[in-house]
C-alpha cells in the first residue's frame, strides 16, 4: 500500500509537507519522531491506525503504509490515502505533477 508522487524536487516537496504542518497550515496531518505521517483529526478517530513512511527517489516520493500490528481496515487504508492525496492537492498543486495509490500492499509496506 503506497502513495507514489511525482515531483520535479520531490525532497523539497517533502521539507514543504513538514514545514506546512509545524506552520499550522496543514492541520490534519502531523509526524512522529521518525518522521511518519498520522492522519489527525479532533477525534483522534484514525490515529494509531496507520502510518505513512516517507522514502525519496530523484523526482517521486514514496509514502509506504505501516499498520498496527492489528492490520489495517480497508476504511483505514481509503482514508490515509485518499486524504494524503487530498491534502496535496490543497496544499501543493503546484509542486508535484501525479499523486497515485496503490489498492494492494507492496514490497516495501511492513507490519509492525
Amino acid at each position: 500500500m503506497a502513495i507514489t508522487v511525482e515531483a520535479a524536487d520531490s525532497k523539497g516537496l517533502l521539507a514543504a509537507i513538514y514545514g506546512a504542518i509545524d506552520d499550522g497550515q496543514v492541520e490534519t496531518w502531523t509526524y512522529d519522531e521518525d518522521g511518519d505521517f498520522v492522519h489527525h483529526t479532533a477525534d483522534q478517530q484514525w490515529e494509531g491506525q496507520a502510518w505513512l513512511t516517507p522514502s525519496l527517489k530523484p523526482g517521486v516520493l514514496t509514502l509506504n503504509t505501516v499498520p498496527p500490528k492489528t492490520g489495517i481496515s480497508g476504511e483505514a487504508y481509503a482514508v490515509y490515502h485518499g486524504r494524503f492525496i487530498e491534502m496535496l492537492l490543497a496544499h501543493f498543486d503546484q509542486d508535484f505533477s501525479v499523486a497515485t495509490a496503490t489498492a494492494l500492499p507492496t514490497d516495501q509496506d511492513r507490519v509492525e
